[in-house]
């Protein structure tokens, strides 16, 4: 079973810090916006970054013939769903508490490798997704009165969540020899065409050019969530257990959720702190069950 190294630890905390702050990012991005033309926005941004990287590292962009059915295959639950469901939900549900709707990935990823995959799962990763999942519920307990007024919204996390648990598994299995910013470069334009689809169809009333604040979440996102993350993600799922990626990025959340507190004036509750105690355990089910190995070759 593949270890994690220091490489693989050093980029988990960078995605966990990029992505975990990312969501009160988000969700001031949107406050005003449209939701998918500002993530339109930001994918496009992101791509462009990608590209850039891509020509100044020497990393070619071509997809071999007979490949584009699988990079649309793991696109759809990786990215697209993922993107178009959350950032629509986003306006509805709080946004730490969309980043806990949507980190219940481990969860969804244990259940399809059990179910549909067949896999056998360790019982210390078990008891770390049952922590998780129990700091989870604690989270999402003072806010039960609030999503019984919006259940859509936090349907279409859950939706989002399951996918993306779903196509870890996928990551795994397909196109596995392809680099991983390739592959992250063009199952994102793919989402931006679903996105842009979207736009044009439901918001174009409501576009208009960003204020320097606004500019300033796209940025962010283009950088950081979009052009870094995803490609670390991508790297790292196709190279960990789906259960050992999923849970070893449980702290998004709790980011996600103290950071709204700061940034959005969010008070904090006793089930918050006890969640985070819960996550950190569902962490070490991972991190300290490990020792250091290589690093993979580099794409």
């Amino acid at each position: 079973m593949p270890r994690l190294s220091r490489r693989d630890l050093t980029l988990l905390v960078l995605l966990t810090l990029a992505w975990g702050l990312n969501w009160p990012v988000m969700k001031a991005g949107v406050e005003d916006l449209p939701p998918l033309y500002f993530r339109s926005i930001c994918i496009a941004g992101g791509l462009v970054v990608l590209w850039a990287y891509a020509r100044v590292v020497g990393i070619p962009l071509t997809v071999r013939e007979g490949t584009w059915p699988l990079i649309v295959k793991l696109a759809i639950p990786n990215v697209i769903v993922w993107h178009l469901l959350l950032i629509v939900a986003l306006k509805m549900v709080p946004a730490g508490r969309s980043a806990i709707l949507g980190y219940t990935m481990p969860v969804w990823a244990v259940i399809f490798g059990v179910l549909v995959f067949r896999e056998k799962v360790p019982r210390l990763h078990l008891i770390g997704v049952g922590a998780a999942f129990i700091g989870t519920l604690l989270l999402l307990s003072s806010e039960f009165a609030a999503l019984s007024g919006r259940p859509l919204g936090t349907v279409l996390i859950l939706i989002a969540a399951a996918a993306w648990g779903y196509g870890t598994h996928l990551m795994r299995r397909h196109l596995t020899d392809m680099p991983s910013l390739a592959l992250t470069f063009w199952m994102l334009v793919l989402a931006l065409g679903a996105m842009l689809v979207g736009t044009v169809l439901f918001e174009r009333s409501g576009w208009r050019l960003p204020t320097p604040f606004e500019w300033a979440t796209i940025v962010y996102n283009m950088v950081l969530a979009i052009a870094f993350c995803h490609v670390v993600w991508s790297m790292l799922a196709r190279t960990l257990p789906p259960t050992a990626s999923g849970l070893s990025v449980m702290m998004i959340p709790v980011l996600g959720v103290f950071s709204s507190m700061w940034f959005l004036g969010e008070s904090p509750h006793w089930q918050d702190y006890v969640a985070l105690v819960l996550i950190l355990v569902a962490l070490s089910t991972v991190m300290l069950s490990r020792k250091p190995a290589p690093p993979p070759p580099g794409d």
